[in-house]
């Protein structure tokens, strides 16, 4: 059998970055290098502040950095050395031409396939890592083939990762499984089995699943579909428990003890967000209007649908108790990143309450963690969010040191973000043991992420 000794991962991002360094830490026998065009991201892999916050991931790349995992910039090179190479390059959702605002736009997979086949010789097993639509490996196949060399035999794998951001080095070291995805062909098993072979040094064999290429990328969408849909249907709960007096955390904890359904992802929220669940479901949309089932995509679509509706129907509760205007009141809004321990703000909920609060001329004093001042201006400065970004930002955003000076003389306390130092015990522990540590108004309302998300409390 073909054994893999040398691993080359193009795209330094939240997928490729960990899920090398977790395979470098578990296999020291294997060189892991990870390569980017971007030079200032490579430095940051290279440096003592990593370019992705989450938690433990430090400790694992400084424990084999140097050793046998590289951050490196010559792309050629990495991929003419490997015998396993993995394509974790951005899968965007098209946002010009056909498929416009649903498709993935797959040009990162293209251009890598085309260097791959035009600097490679030999034996080669090249790897979906990305969250593809299916039959995106058919596509990299046929670039292959008219673009074959005598010397040269690669074969296509998928790979998807299912990683949770802010427990994606637990998820890679203890995964539910690995899905792995190729050809029926003698050939495809073969590479099958070579991949196999490198997590079976740390994952059991019943975790490993193979099945051919179209089923592996189908099932990483579906998965998140899934997910999406969870979030989605509690949320559509929250506002039916609103209109009647029922408590959505009481309905879900009943609703949970059900194992049939299970208690993960029904706790009600500001909506889903991050760089997949937004993506993947609208891809699973576009692929299903494609293929001529116009009520399956109308029901996904939905998931997206009810997700804006969450985000929008917390703004306008937000609005409702400053007495129906937000002008020239002080927000504080605590959280910017999509969920807690990580720094990722992809799609992130924040941005759009950010956006519904500045566009009722609100001053939002922003506090996160994690995500940096600079992350958050750029955010909130593009063109779908602020059409007049250069005034509107800097007029009406703040972005604060800690919590306590967002909150100080604020009229209203938005919990975006479920970080634990948001948490109220932790509060309460802070004020109790010390100073008042902010000034508010007399009377705030403070809206948090679980439900009943909104209510006044006395300060």
């Amino acid at each position: 059998m073909f054994e893999i000794k040398k691993i080359c991962c193009i795209g330094a991002g939240y997928v490729g970055g960990p899920t090398c360094s977790i395979i470098a830490h578990m296999c020291p026998e294997i060189r892991v290098t990870v390569v980017d065009m971007n030079q200032a991201r490579i430095e940051a892999w290279n440096s003592n502040t990593l370019p992705i916050y989450e938690p433990g991931l430090k400790e694992v790349v400084e424990s084999c950095r140097g050793k046998n995992l590289f951050f490196l910039t010559d792309i050629d090179a990495a991929i003419q050395e490997a015998d396993l190479i993995f394509i974790s390059v951005n899968t965007p959702t098209k946002m010009y031409g056909m498929g416009k605002g649903r498709a993935a736009d797959l040009k990162y997979i293209e251009s890598c396939a085309r260097r791959i086949v035009a600097v490679s010789n030999g034996y080669k097993i090249v790897t979906e890592k990305s969250t593809v639509p299916v039959r995106a490996a058919e596509s990299i196949r046929r670039i292959f083939h008219s673009n074959i060399k005598p010397d040269l035999t690669l074969q296509v794998l998928s790979n998807p990762e299912f990683l949770a951001e802010g427990t994606a080095v637990n998820n890679l070291k203890n995964p539910d499984r690995v899905l792995i995805g190729g050809d029926e062909t003698p050939e495809g098993q073969e590479a099958i089995q070579a991949l196999c072979a490198v997590y079976e040094r740390w994952v059991p064999k019943d975790k490993i699943i193979t099945t051919n290429t179209w089923s592996s990328e189908l099932s990483k969408l579906a998965a998140n579909a899934f997910l999406a849909q969870r979030i989605s249907s509690i949320n559509s709960i929250s506002a039916l428990c609103e209109a009647t007096g029922a408590d959505v955390e009481e309905v879900a904890r009943a609703v949970g003890m059900d194992q049939r359904i299970g208690s993960k992802f029904l706790k009600a929220s500001i909506g889903f967000g991050g760089s997949c669940f937004q993506k993947d479901v609208l891809n699973l949309v576009y692929l299903c209007e494609a293929l001529n089932l116009p009520e399956v995509a109308q029901y996904w679509q939905q998931v997206i649908d009810m997700n804006d509706f969450q985000r929008r129907r917390f703004a306008s509760r937000i609005i409702d108790c400053l007495f129906n205007t937000a002008t020239d009141k002080k927000i504080a809004l605590l959280g910017f990143a999509f969920k807690k321990d990580t720094g990722d703000t992809r799609e992130s909920s924040s941005i759009y309450i950010s956006k519904y609060l500045l566009d009722e001329r609100a001053n939002v004093h922003i506090y996160d963690p994690k995500v940096p001042k600079e992350q958050i201006i750029q955010d909130l400065s593009h063109p779908s969010i602020s059409p007049d970004a250069s005034d509107q930002v800097s007029r009406l955003v703040t972005i604060c040191t800690d919590a306590y000076e967002a909150c100080d003389r604020a009229h209203a306390i938005v919990i975006c973000t479920e970080w634990d130092e948001f948490k109220v015990e932790t509060i309460g522990k802070k004020i109790t043991g010390q100073r008042l540590p902010f000034t508010p108004t007399a009377e705030v309302p403070k809206f948090r992420l679980q439900e009943p998300p909104l209510k006044k409390v006395k300060v």
